[in-house]
């Protein structure tokens, strides 16, 4: 891969991991640490705005897929105390 175009991945793979983590958050969780990782080597071999865009960008995918993984978390496990709950009332 060229040098100047080496911040092209990195940047796709965090607008794609920002776009899944509201939609199906591991597959923004996978995006999201792909171009963390490509970011970081683009910075290192040819550092522009569109690597560091894009790790910045895979970053916050990465922290909202978790968060969204967390939230979900919390919900199935309010509804199953919720729904143990009425099953006790009957």
């Amino acid at each position: 891969m060229e040098n100047k175009n080496m911040g092209i991945a990195p940047l796709v793979l965090g607008i794609v991991s920002v776009v899944f983590a509201f939609i199906v958050p591991i597959v923004g969780l996978i995006c999201g640490i792909i171009g963390t990782v490509l970011g970081v080597k683009a910075n290192k071999v040819a550092p522009s705005g569109m690597s560091k865009g894009g790790l910045v960008l895979s970053i916050i995918g990465i922290v909202l897929s978790v968060i969204l993984w967390i939230v979900l978390a919390v919900c199935a496990i309010a509804l199953v105390g919720t729904a143990a709950s009425l099953a006790g009332m009957m």
